[in-house]
């Protein structure tokens, strides 16, 4: 091991931890990462090699439904891919009581969540960051770098005038599904009439390498390893004779010297370091801010709440979409700016076809109903789904304290203006989505739980002159001069568009202006 004052730590290995890596190690510094390290079981990693080993075209009805059927099977809560549990902590390792109301969960994944990401990415909107210590033009120079190290599909379009740090001139599309391909081309035609409305709409960007196979399994696991993970940096990161790697690290909590910064270990060991960059996941995070610090008593993050609005497809299909070449990430991204719902942007995210529809239709609505099952099969054939995010400011936040065996115990802190907001932007949108040949059942919309959009953080934001419960622009909680806070637990506010990409950004810049 290097001299300990040559030393940076860097706590997790998700994608803003590889970020705050990327960005120390272009600085000439040694990094150690510290990470739970967990990965598929070697049964789920041969699964996937045997599937990766041919075309799709060459899979067989039985190859497909083997590498669905462990994500159909999960537990209520659980989000698996490649038929492992591996990148989500259950609720009870994470909670002394874990409330039944609480959709987020912990990861000590290597790579983390984007292990189990829809791989959105946007960047944040200047007018959604109005009131924060950084502004946009700050984070524009850190997309760009994480853009050298992450695939970005995409294409200029009219929602690049509203986030333009990030644009989209030199990167390549993933065709849509023929569905989507479909609602695009009237999406456009009603161009005039949904900026009247105060809406824009867009091709997805996903972090999705171009020579995406299509196959159909992105919500499973691609097999092919096209959906960008923080694993694939990891592997790379490797290769840096000043970069190493400890899996089954679990930081318990730190303390501060003169010197530098001690970090210790679930297993009793101790490492130590000039400065430590805290990027564990929020839950994490919140566990070892907690543990080394008497105050304050309680974190509060900040949601992102999201809702679903199903929407059935009243123009004809070319061709059934549950058959040919697709993805099932989100196939279009709206923007909404409409004052008279929200002061900032209201986003969403459009799904065509997949697996999952059919399934949940019979659950929720067909439950012994004789041929249920062919019946709600093709109806989820002319199902397209909106998923709604709203800014911080109208959602429910979350308290966490310290329990007395050291995990987490949580509060709900309930937003009256929740319910109001999502009925109102689900309400513009389905409007506007019946000129573009969609009937918006309103009525079936369906709320996700707080935390479950995994858009959440805030819970010590950064601010120009911090107090405490808040942290510095390089994310050093107030107090303490050598552990930086990196991911979304430093963000001030959460807006409603994609969280990841502005993370990692903002993990970049403070890795790469930390003293």
């Amino acid at each position: 091991m290097p001299e300990d004052r040559d030393r940076c730590i860097v706590i997790g290995s998700g994608p803003s931890g590889i970020a705050a890596a990327k960005a120390l190690l272009a600085r000439g510094r040694t990094v150690v990462m510290l990470d739970g390290g967990k990965a598929p079981e070697p049964a789920a990693e041969a699964r996937r090699v045997a599937l990766a080993a041919t075309v799709p075209e060459g899979w067989s009805a039985a190859d497909r439904a083997a590498w669905m059927a462990p994500q159909h099977e999960a537990p209520p809560g659980q989000v698996r891919r490649f038929g492992s549990d591996f990148a989500m902590e259950p609720a009870a390792t994470t909670f002394a009581d874990a409330p039944g109301w609480l959709g987020l969960r912990a990861s000590r994944a290597a790579g983390g969540f984007s292990n189990v990401w829809g791989a959105a990415v946007l960047p944040y909107r200047q007018a959604d960051m109005a009131d924060w210590p950084i502004s946009a033009d700050d984070l524009a120079p850190h997309y760009r770098a994480v853009a050298g190290f992450v695939p970005i599909s995409g294409r200029t379009d009219d929602i690049e005038a509203l986030m333009p740090a990030l644009p989209m001139a030199g990167h390549g599309p993933i065709a849509p599904a023929t569905q989507a391909e479909a609602l695009l081309a009237r999406l456009s035609a009603e161009r005039k009439r949904f900026a009247a409305q105060g809406l824009r709409a867009g091709l997805a960007r996903q972090a999705v390498d171009a020579a995406c196979r299509r196959c159909g399994m992105c919500l499973h696991g691609c097999p092919y390893g096209l959906i960008w993970s923080a694993r694939h940096t990891l592997a790379d990161l490797g290769a840096d004779p000043r970069f190493s790697y400890r899996s089954g690290a679990v930081v318990t909590r730190f303390e501060e010297g003169d010197a530098g910064i001690a970090l210790y270990l679930e297993d009793g060991t101790t490492i130590t370091g000039t400065r430590a960059f805290l990027g564990a996941g929020v839950l994490e995070t919140a566990r070892i801010l907690l543990a080394s610090r008497p105050e304050p008593g309680e974190l509060v993050l900040k949601d992102s709440q999201h809702a679903f609005l199903p929407m059935l497809q009243r123009f004809p299909n070319r061709s059934r979409p549950d058959r040919g070449a697709f993805h099932t990430l989100p196939q279009i991204f709206l923007e909404l700016e409409a004052p008279e719902i929200s002061a900032y942007l209201v986003h969403a995210q459009i799904y065509s076809w997949n697996d999952y529809y059919a399934r949940d239709l019979v659950a929720n609505y067909g439950h012994g109903l004789p041929f249920a099952r062919a019946f709600f099969a093709a109806l989820a054939r002319r199902l397209i789904v909106a998923q709604v995010f709203l800014h911080s400011d109208h959602s429910h936040r979350i308290g966490l304290t310290r329990a007395a065996d050291g995990r987490l115990t949580a509060r709900l802190i309930a937003n009256a203006d929740t319910d109001r907001t999502v009925r109102a932007a689900a309400r513009r949108i389905g409007a506007a989505m019946g000129h573009a040949g969609l009937l918006p059942l309103t009525f079936a919309s369906r709320p996700g739980a707080p935390g479950s959009s995994f858009h959440v953080g805030g819970s010590v934001p950064m601010a120009r002159t911090p107090a405490p419960g808040q942290s510095d622009l390089l994310g050093r909680p107030h107090g303490l001069s050598r552990l930086h806070v990196i991911d979304a637990s430093v963000l001030p506010a959460i807006p409603a568009t994609t969280i990841t990409l502005p993370v990692m950004a903002n993990a970049h810049r403070i890795a790469a202006l930390a003293p």
